[in-house]
């Protein structure tokens, strides 16, 4: 059965720092393309960042760009998100995403950036 399980979230200060993962399980992680998106209250999921299977290419939406850094492990089956500068408006939801002939989603990990 395939699994996405995220860790990382938490609270942090305005300019902090937070490392999101994302452990996969029951499916060829190494074959699907890994994105994070984030959900904020009353709006809608957000595409974040994208990463190709071989990592040779990498997008980010203009908010989180030079801030964030999405990279995978293929040999540990994992997807991560470095999260850089956090600002107020980072607070949400984050789901980890793995997307090839079929598509799967995490649970989601809380990060509140507050002071």
């Amino acid at each position: 059965q395939a699994q996405l399980v995220e860790s990382g979230g938490g609270l942090v200060q305005p300019g902090g720092s937070l490392r999101l993962s994302c452990v996969a399980s029951g499916f060829p992680f190494s074959s699907y393309t890994m994105s994070w998106y984030r959900q904020a209250p009353g709006k809608e999921r957000e595409l974040v960042a994208t990463i190709t299977t071989t990592s040779d290419m990498t997008n980010y939406a203009d908010s989180v760009k030079g801030r964030f850094t999405i990279s995978r492990d293929n040999a540990k089956n994992t997807a991560y998100l470095q999260m850089n500068n956090l600002k107020p408006e980072d607070t949400a939801v984050y789901y980890c995403n793995a997307k090839s002939w079929y598509q799967f989603w995490g649970q989601g990990t809380q990060v509140t950036v507050s002071s």
